[in-house]
């Protein structure tokens, strides 16, 4: 999921209903979770995508600082 950031991929769920998982996997140290949902209609919603780029821009920022 380029739109979120670089390196973020989308786990998809379906078990009757839909549900997605938005992580980074491109680090030595750890898998990171940025977001996980269940997924109401076809389109992912703004909010969602939102909230999983202000976490990703917030590791980023925490591992830098962590250097």
């Amino acid at each position: 999921m380029k739109t979120v950031g670089s390196g973020v991929n989308e786990l998809k769920i379906k078990q009757g209903d839909e549900y997605r998982v938005l992580y980074v996997a491109k680090f030595d140290e750890a898998v990171y979770v940025l977001h996980a949902f269940k997924k109401k209609t076809q389109k992912t919603m703004k909010k969602d995508l939102d909230l999983a780029t202000s976490r990703y821009r917030s590791l980023i920022l925490w591992r830098n600082s962590n250097v």
